[in-house]
C-alpha cells in the first residue's frame, strides 16, 4: 500500500495557494521527526551520502562537521548552471510549488527553518527566476532546482508581481526584512533532487489540455456543420461495439452540439456516401488522445503527491539512498502526451484544409473574391508549419541518455528535454485549433439563413463578439491572436454548460 495521500490534483493546480500552505503546515511533526533523525545521523559516527560526504561522483569523499553548512551552499551554487530563457512565471510557481509538497511529506530530513522560508516565499509571490535549460532529468531536475533554490542564499533573482522582469533576491529580501538563510545539513540535497521541474511543465499543460480537448471537440463539430458532413459516424451505437471511452465521450460532445441543426437536416439524404477522414474519424482520433492523456494525468498525480528526494528518512532511524528522482516515469508519459496533442493538431489541419476547397457550396478561400484577395489560404500555411514542426518535437527525448558525473550517473531520463517539447507542441497545437476555429466560422457565415446545432450557433456568435466576419484581406496575425485568446479562457465552455450543452 502507498505510503503517500494525494495532497494537489491537476484539477486543482490554480485552487487558493493559502489553502495549499495551510494544509502544508497543518502537519509540522513529520518534517520535525525526519529533521530530528538527520540530527541524529550527524552524531553517530556512520557515513551517509549527501549528509556527511560528497555528491555524485565525490560520493566516496567525508566531509568533517565544520564543513557541514558550506557543503550545502556549494552545492547549490555549483549546480546553478542553466541557460537559455526563463521558466514562464506560472510554471515556476508550481516547481516551488511541488517541491514544497514533496518536502513537507516528511521523508526529506530538511531543516524546518528552510521549508518555512519556501512557504514564505510562496504565499508571498517570491517566485524564483528558473532557466529552461540544463537538466538531464536523473538525479532530479539538479540545475534548474538550484536555481530555484538561490534566493534562499540570496543570490539569483524573483520575478516581479507582472511576471515581466526578474529583480535582484537581495531587494526582494530587504523589502520583506529577510536574511540569507544559512543551510543545515542535508537542506541542499533535498532541495536539489527530485523531478518538480519536468513535473510541473507537465501538470502545467495537463491542466490546460482539459479545456483543449473539449474545445476541439466544439471545433471539429463547427467544421462538420459548416462542411454539411455527416453525423452518422458519432451514433453511439458504433462507439459501444468498440467501447474506448475518449472515443465515446468526443461522440456524445459533438452529437450534444449538434442537437436542433437545421445544416444536418438540410442534407440529410443528399446521397453523400462517406466523408474524409477528418471528419468521419474524429471520434477515434480526438478519443485516442482523451485516453492517452488520461492516462499521463495519472501518472502525474502519482508524481505530484511523490517523494523524489535521496537520500530517504524513515521514521525508524533508516536513512536509505535510492533513485527515486530519476525521471523516466515523466519522461515516458511526457513523449506519450506529445504525440496525443499533435495528433490533435494534425487532424485539425486537415479540416482546416477541407475548408478551403471550395466544396458544398463554400466559396474557395472562404472569400466571394478572390484573386486581389487571398482569402483564408495562409493561415492554413501556419497550421501546416505547426503541425511539421509538431513531428519534429515528437522524437522522444526518453529513448536518449548521456552519462554524467564521471559515470556515477550513466542513464539520464531526458525527461526535462521531454518537457520542454512537450509545453512547445501544446502551444503550437493551441494555435492550430485556433486557426481552424475561425476558419470554420468564417465557413458557417456561408450556411445562413440555415442554423447549426445549438451548441455551434452559441459558439459562432461567441466567436463573432470578438472576431468579425471577413469580407476581405486584412492583417490576419490579429485573428489569430484572437482566436488563441479565446481557446484559454475557456468563457464558451461555460457558456455551453448553462445553456444544457455539457462537454464532457
Amino acid at each position: 500500500m502507498s505510503l503517500i495521500q494525494k495532497t494537489i490534483s491537476i484539477p486543482s493546480l490554480y485552487s487558493d495557494i493559502s489553502e495549499f500552505i495551510r494544509t502544508m503546515r497543518s502537519s509540522p511533526d513529520r518534517v520535525l521527526n525526519s529533521r530530528a533523525v538527520v540530527e541524529d545521523a550527524l552524531n553517530d559516527g556512520n557515513v551517509y551520502y549527501g549528509i556527511n560526504t560528497g555528491f555524485g561522483a565525490l560520493a566516496e569523499k567525508r566531509i568533517t562537521r565544520d564543513q557541514l553548512t558550506r557543503l550545502q551552499q556549494n552545492l547549490i551554487l555549483s549546480h546553478a548552471v542553466g541557460v537559455g530563457d526563463p521558466v514562464p512565471k506560472d510554471i515556476s510557481r508550481l516547481i516551488l510549488q511541488l517541491k514544497v509538497c514533496s518536502l513537507g511529506l516528511g521523508y526529506s530530513g530538511i531543516s524546518e527553518k528552510t521549508l518555512n522560508r519556501l512557504l514564505f516565499f510562496l504565499e508571498h509571490d517570491l517566485i524564483p527566476v528558473i532557466p529552461q535549460k540544463g537538466s538531464v532529468g536523473a538525479s532530479g531536475d539538479l540545475a534548474p532546482l538550484a536555481h530555484m533554490s538561490l534566493p534562499l542564499l540570496g543570490y539569483g533573482q524573483i520575478w516581479n508581481p507582472e511576471g515581466t522582469a526578474g529583480i535582484e533576491t537581495s531587494e526582494a529580501l530587504t523589502s520583506f526584512s529577510l536574511d540569507p538563510l544559512e543551510l543545515q545539513p542535508k537542506d541542499g540535497l533535498s532541495l536539489i533532487n527530485g523531478t518538480q521541474f519536468m513535473c510541473a511543465y507537465g501538470a502545467w499543460v495537463l491542466e490546460k489540455s482539459t479545456s483543449l480537448l473539449k474545445m476541439a471537440d466544439l471545433i471539429a463539430a463547427m467544421s462538420l456543420e459548416a462542411l454539411q458532413g455527416s453525423v452518422m459516424p458519432f451514433d453511439a451505437r458504433i462507439q459501444r461495439v468498440r467501447p474506448h471511452r475518449g472515443q465515446a465521450e468526443t461522440a456524445q460532445n459533438v452529437r450534444n452540439l449538434l442537437e436542433g441543426s437545421e445544416i444536418l437536416e438540410s442534407h440529410r439524404h443528399c446521397g453523400k456516401v462517406q466523408d474524409p477522414y477528418c471528419l468521419r474519424c474524429v471520434p477515434q482520433v480526438h478519443g485516442a488522445s482523451r485516453d492517452a492523456l488520461r492516462h499521463v494525468t495519472e501518472i502525474f498525480e502519482i508524481e505530484m503527491n511523490s517523494v523524489t528526494d535521496n537520500p530517504l528518512v524513515f521514521e525508524n532511524g533508516d536513512i536509505l539512498s535510492g533513485g527515486n528522482f530519476h525521471g523516466q516515469p515523466l519522461a515516458l508519459a511526457m513523449d506519450y502526451a506529445k504525440i496525443a496533442l499533435a495528433e490533435i493538431s494534425s487532424i485539425s489541419e486537415r479540416r482546416t484544409y477541407l475548408l478551403l476547397e471550395g466544396h458544398d457550396g463554400l466559396p474557395a478561400l472562404l472569400m466571394k473574391e478572390t484573386g486581389i484577395n487571398s482569402g483564408f489560404m495562409i493561415p492554413q500555411y501556419t497550421s501546416a508549419a505547426l503541425v511539421s514542426e509538431n513531428k519534429v518535437l515528437c522524437h522522444p527525448a526518453s529513448v536518449d541518455s548521456i552519462p554524467t558525473s564521471r559515470g556515477q550517473e550513466d542513464h539520464v531520463s531526458m525527461g526535462s528535454i521531454s518537457a520542454l517539447h512537450l509545453h512547445k507542441v501544446f502551444e503550437n497545437s493551441e494555435t492550430v485549433l485556433a486557426i481552424e476555429l475561425f476558419t470554420a466560422a468564417q465557413a458557417l457565415d456561408f450556411r445562413k439563413p440555415l442554423r447549426p446545432g445549438r451548441g455551434v450557433e452559441l459558439a459562432h456568435e461567441w466567436i463573432r463578439s470578438f472576431i468579425p466576419h471577413a469580407e476581405e484581406d486584412h492583417y490576419f496575425r490579429n485573428d489569430i491572436q484572437a482566436a488563441v485568446d479565446l481557446m484559454g479562457n475557456r468563457e464558451i465552455i461555460h457558456l455551453l454548460n448553462e445553456n444544457q450543452c455539457r462537454l464532457l
